[in-house]
C-alpha cells in the first residue's frame, strides 16, 4: 500500500510519519512538503514542492490513501489571506489532484467546531474545506475534528500553552470534559485506523477519534 502525506512536518504530521513508517501494512510513504522532514531512507519518499504550483506535482500524486495534516496559524501565515491559501486552497488543490488520479481514500484533520457561521476565521475556513472535499469522488473520506492539540512542537506557542493549561485545569474540575485536549499521536493513530476501516464519508468528533486510536493501538499490539 502506498500512502501520501501532506503536512508531515507539523505536530500531527510528525507523529503520523512515525506510525506509518513503523507499520508493515504500508510499503511506501510519499511525503509532499515545503521543507525537508529531516528523515531519509527506508520506505520514505520525500517530494519538496511548491503547493501553489500544482502543475509541478500533480502527476506525482499517485497512491492508495492521502493523509492531510497541512495547516498553519494566523501568526505564522502573517495574514488571513495567507492562512486561507494554506488551510484551504493548498488543501483543496491537493485533494482534487488525488481524487483525479484515482487515490481511493482521503483522511483530513479539521477542527472541533468547524462552522461557516462561526465568529472566528479558522473554523469558517475548515467548514468551507470540509464542504468542498466531501464532494470529491474518493471511495472513502474521513474527516477528523480534534479538540485542542498538544504534544512536542518544534516551536513554542505561549498563548497555546496557556490555553492548554487552562483547559486542563477546568477539565480537572469536571467542566467541559467534551472539550478536553487531545494528544497529536492519538489523532495520528486515529487517522490510520479511519483510512483502513472507512469506506464511505464520515466525520469523527473527539470521542470518536479516541476510540479509533484505541482500536489502532490494540491492532498493533495484536490484541
Amino acid at each position: 500500500m502506498r500512502v501520501l502525506v501532506i503536512g508531515g512536518t507539523g505536530l500531527v504530521g510528525r507523529q503520523l510519519l512515525d506510525l506509518l513508517l513503523a507499520d508493515e501494512r504500508f510499503d511506501e510513504v510519499a511525503v509532499f512538503t515545503r521543507r525537508s522532514t529531516g528523515r531519509a531512507g527506508g520506505k520514505l519518499v520525500e517530494h519538496m514542492v511548491d503547493f501553489g504550483d500544482p502543475s509541478t506535482w500533480r502527476e506525482l500524486v499517485q497512491g492508495d490513501v492521502l493523509f492531510s495534516t497541512l495547516g498553519t496559524t494566523l501568526k505564522q501565515a502573517g495574514s488571513k489571506l495567507a492562512q486561507y491559501e494554506v488551510d484551504y486552497s493548498y488543501q483543496l488543490n491537493f485533494a482534487t489532484a488525488a481524487a483525479g488520479n484515482g487515490v481511493g481514500s482521503y483522511v483530513l484533520v479539521s477542527t472541533a467546531g468547524a462552522d461557516d457561521s462561526s465568529i472566528f476565521f479558522y473554523p469558517r475556513i475548515k467548514d468551507e474545506l470540509e464542504e468542498k472535499v466531501l464532494r470529491l469522488p474518493f471511495e472513502g473520506i474521513s474527516i477528523l475534528r480534534p479538540t485542542q492539540l498538544y504534544g512536542d512542537r518544534e516551536r513554542v506557542r505561549r498563548n497555546e500553552e496557556r490555553a492548554l493549561s487552562f483547559m486542563k485545569f477546568v477539565n480537572g474540575l469536571g467542566v467541559m470534559k467534551g472539550r478536553r485536549p487531545i494528544h497529536a499521536r492519538t489523532v495520528a493513530a486515529a487517522m490510520i485506523e479511519a483510512a483502513l476501516t472507512t469506506s464511505d464519508k464520515k466525520v469523527y468528533e473527539a470521542k470518536d477519534i479516541r476510540l479509533l486510536s484505541s482500536r489502532y493501538n490494540q491492532e498493533m499490539l495484536g490484541e
